[in-house]
């Protein structure tokens, strides 16, 4: 009965994120009750293994002995504190100060946000008002990456290049511009990654001179674009752009939203090639997904145009109730151990050759065309003809199918609509428990080829 009343409850009441209101009014909700480790249970019982660590977020896993007593004690001290006034508080001052440890380079001030897409909102301000400090005004133009994700908020839903993110919402605004992914499986250039990253370089050049470079102010990439269907671009691509960004004059930031705290195998995936950029924003993994957090951080020559166009009395009209939230901080500090300290960054990386290596002995199979993936980030892209690389026919909705049918069989993934299936789990996971995400994945995809539609659209 309880099951049922939250059902109808959330039927008539809670409005879902990116969903279909009509379809989801017509399935009714699926109540996830508890967790621990790696394993959810929903309200009817079931336990299924989370290979997506919630929205690419439970780096640490659920359960977490320190993290909830993190919370439970800063709650009962202080739990809340502005930021504004001069004021602050211990957790926030400490996880800033560690945050500029952890980050590469000069990344060093740090600006708290409540998730990625208001990171990727103040990002935004932030670069309009370093511009104006300096002088150049004109510069506001913003590049991004065709099917990269930067948040689905007025200003993010934009820089974001998905079309779901603009229907009906009059985006991309007229500052915000797009060029090609860097994505071998599908380029033009074929998977010769030199050609790739040669093409990213050339295709960004080509943008700049487009809008003019007096007017461009910054290029944003994921270093693993994530909600694009899991797209790894070549070794030396982000140091390559980075390059670039630097010769053209203007900023590059790296959106670490999700690719942050081990995901790909590194505490940050600009790691993996030495790349400093101007400003980074973070958030998931952050807290784990205990609580709300997300981060900006901005380089020291950043921050310091920005004081100095505010001067020493006129402050820098930019801020939020909740920025460096005690509760919050608390929570990322205990999170933050687990990384730095309790061995998760390093367990994530075994882990995730062992998930590839599963996953990749899987690329045989008739239905798929690529395994790909850095860390614990990996995605298998189905298609129906693998020489021509031809996706399904959306018609089929293969994305809804395949995850209805991996959940029967206990695994939590990410279906994409296009027939990309996104694996993200806990870097906790054990090997056992990486074999229990590949062999439920074989299962479902045996299954799906078992379908009489999907096997009528094989080539």
């Amino acid at each position: 009965m309880l099951s049922n009343s939250l059902v109808e409850l959330d039927r008539h009441h809670l409005i879902h994120p990116v969903a279909s209101y009509r379809g989801h009014e017509e399935r009714g909700v699926t109540v996830l009750q508890s967790a621990k480790g790696v394993f959810v249970t929903d309200a009817q019982g079931r336990e299924l293994i989370d290979g997506f660590a919630g929205l690419w977020c439970v780096n640490a896993g659920y359960g977490q002995p320190s993290v909830v007593a993190a919370a439970t004690e800063q709650m009962q001290r202080l739990a809340y504190a502005t930021g504004y006034f001069d004021l602050g508080s211990e957790p926030s001052i400490r996880l800033a100060a560690e945050l500029a440890e952890l980050t590469p380079g000069d990344l060093s001030r740090v600006y708290f946000t409540l998730g990625g897409s208001d990171a990727v909102d103040s990002a935004v301000r932030f670069i309009r008002y370093y511009f104006n400090a300096l002088g150049k005004p004109e510069k506001k133009q913003v590049i991004t990456l065709e099917q990269g994700y930067h948040g689905s908020s007025s200003t993010g839903s934009g820089l974001t290049a998905l079309p779901v993110f603009h229907k009906g919402f009059d985006v991309p605004l007229p500052w915000q511009h797009r060029i090609p992914s860097p994505f071998p499986y599908r380029s033009p250039a074929g998977e010769d990654h030199q050609a790739v990253t040669a093409a990213s370089v050339a295709a960004l050049r080509e943008k700049v001179a487009e809008l003019g470079a007096d007017t461009v102010a910054a290029f944003f990439c994921e270093p693993v674009q994530g909600s694009g269907g899991v797209i790894v671009p070549p070794d030396g691509w982000l140091r390559a752009m980075r390059e670039t960004c630097r010769e053209l004059g203007i900023l590059f930031v790296a959106d670490e939203v999700i690719t942050g705290f081990g995901r790909t195998g590194t505490m940050f995936a600009c790691e993996h090639e030495g790349v400093v950029p101007d400003l980074m924003t973070m958030a998931k993994g952050l807290t784990s997904g205990y609580v709300p957090m997300g981060a900006v951080v901005m380089s020291e020559p950043v921050y310091q145009a920005i004081a100095d166009g505010a001067g020493p009395d006129a402050p820098v009209g930019h801020g939020f109730t909740y920025s460096g939230h005690p509760v919050s901080a608390a929570v990322g500090l205990a999170v933050l151990k687990l990384y730095t300290e309790g061995g998760l960054v390093e367990n994530g990386r075994r882990m995730g050759e062992r998930l590839m290596a599963g996953l990749g002995a899987l690329a045989g199979h008739p239905l798929v065309g690529e395994a790909r993936g850095r860390g614990m980030l990996v995605a298998l892209e189905l298609v129906s003809h693998k020489g021509e690389k031809r996706k399904f026919d959306p018609a089929l909705k293969l994305g809804e199918r395949i995850f209805a049918c991996a959940y029967e069989n206990g695994l939590i993934v990410r279906a994409f609509p296009d027939g990309v299936i996104g694996f993200a789990p806990p870097l906790t996971c054990t090997p056992d428990e990486i074999d229990l995400i590949v062999e439920r994945t074989r299962k479902t995809l045996d299954q799906v080829l078992d379908w009489a539609d999907i096997r009528k659209s094989l080539g």
